[in-house]
């Protein structure tokens, strides 16, 4: 064989070792988002409907809350930590070690919390069992990060980069509508009784068994030689998190608030809303989880919607005008909210819809922002901070303000969220605001 042609078989072998396959990396995106928001989903109607009475069973039902909602907040702490920690071991051991131990602690962590006894049974016990188990969930989601949303938003071709970057936050109203339908079916049609004493921990064991299967499809992609190559290729490697600090800490910053109206407005449409209407008026929580369900169906045709819609107009225009529709869905939200059935459902469809629109352009391709050296490390910490500063106090704060000061308080924590996304965006360069 001549040079040449060993040089045209080797390019040809290079060509197909990292050829990118969008649609197989968005299927396992799509499996393995769906697998951690149906955890959360299920945790956080658990933290309304749930651990207040079994955990927190000698306070009075707002502060029961209050208490649930803190330790909600743990694991959005301890998900920075989980990264820095499951990185070290990535660059050591490899992906495989990382996400199959990773997911590992996220499934015993989650399983755990379904054998919780209650207050009454170990006392004080309960709730450090709780806040463990909650850490654990925490380190892990940190962990879990396997980079294949980057490597989806890399490999997007040039005039779909909108519509892929959508993909990876389908997973959101996925994980919501199968973890309201289970949690609804167990409220509707179990006794009180039933459902507190072994109910309410079936949907734990779904999710141990959800993240099972989640891992194989994610583990059957990151670690076959053609995606290892393709992730080197694309300089997706973990870099050390300090010196990722020094070299794109402005950058990340950037990226952590700019998802703020949308982070915002995630918990005021899903955990937030279930609280309010579960402590301050006569609607069932199985009604409403019905509610939100219905909700999350518009919100995954908006989120497909914003993939089109920032192809055409592009992402900074579709983020901005996102932004600011949020700010003016905080004027009259609290209103609706307020005003029984109908309004709850009108609220719940029209914020579903908003959300889906800044939501699904949040994140998708935050990796375009960093240099190629620490894209990896760089995107995990930028979600990491998205979610502790957007999300992680979200439902406590606002339930705070919406009890002491009125729902139209929870109006305006909405509008600072969406006043942060303005400015972070007005901050970032003009080439990071068009592929944020």
């Amino acid at each position: 064989m001549t040079q040449a042609a060993a040089t045209a078989d080797g390019e040809t072998h290079l060509s197909r070792t990292h050829e990118a396959h969008p649609g197989e990396i968005a299927i396992g995106v799509i499996v393995g988002r769906t697998s951690e928001f149906f955890d959360f989903f299920v945790y956080a109607i658990a933290s309304v409907i749930v651990f207040p009475r079994l955990v927190f069973p000698f306070a009075d039902e707002l502060t029961q809350t209050l208490y649930s909602f803190a330790l909600f907040a743990l694991a959005f702490i301890a998900r920075p930590f989980g990264s820095v920690i499951f990185m070290a071991i990535d660059r050591r051991y490899g992906k495989s070690a990382k996400l199959i131990t990773a997911l590992f602690l996220l499934g015993t962590s989650t399983v755990a919390i379904a054998f919780l006894p209650s207050y009454h049974t170990v006392g004080v016990a309960a709730i450090w069992l709780l806040a463990l188990a909650r850490i654990g969930q925490g380190l892990a989601w940190g962990g879990a990060w396997d980079g294949l949303a980057s490597l989806l938003a890399m490999n997007a071709p040039e005039h779909q980069r909108g519509w892929y970057a959508m993909i990876p936050q389908l997973g959101a109203p996925l994980g919501l509508i199968v973890a309201s339908v289970l949690f609804a079916f167990f409220v509707g049609y179990l006794s009180a009784a039933d459902f507190f004493d072994w109910g309410w921990r079936y949907p734990f064991f779904v999710a141990f068994a959800i993240n099972v299967v989640a891992l194989f499809a994610r583990l059957r992609m990151v670690v076959t030689p053609e995606y290892d190559e393709l992730f080197q290729s694309r300089e997706l490697q973990p870099a050390r998190v300090m010196t990722t600090i020094r070299h794109e800490g402005r950058n990340i910053v950037i990226g952590a608030f700019a998802p703020l109206a949308s982070f915002a407005l995630f918990h005021m449409v899903t955990v937030f809303p279930l609280s309010w209407v579960f402590l301050f008026t006569k609607e069932t929580p199985a009604r409403f989880l019905v509610i939100e369900a219905v909700g999350a169906v518009f919100g995954v045709v908006a989120i497909v919607a914003s993939g089109m819609l920032a192809d055409r107009i592009g992402r900074k225009s579709l983020l901005i005008g996102s932004a600011i529709a949020i700010a003016v869905f905080s004027g009259f939200a609290p209103q609706l909210l307020d005003a029984g059935p109908i309004g709850e459902t009108i609220y719940m469809v029209l914020g579903f819809i908003l959300l889906g629109l800044s939501f699904g352009q949040s994140s998708g391709a935050i990796a375009a922002n960093f240099a190629r050296t620490y894209r990896y490390t760089a995107s995990a910490l930028t979600a990491d901070l998205a979610w502790l500063f957007g999300a992680g106090f979200a439902p406590l704060a606002a339930l705070v303000l919406a009890a002491n000061l009125g729902l139209l308080s929870a109006g305006g924590y909405l509008l600072s969220g969406a006043v942060c996304t303005l400015l972070a965006l007005w901050l970032s360069a003009p080439r990071q605001l068009q592929q944020v």
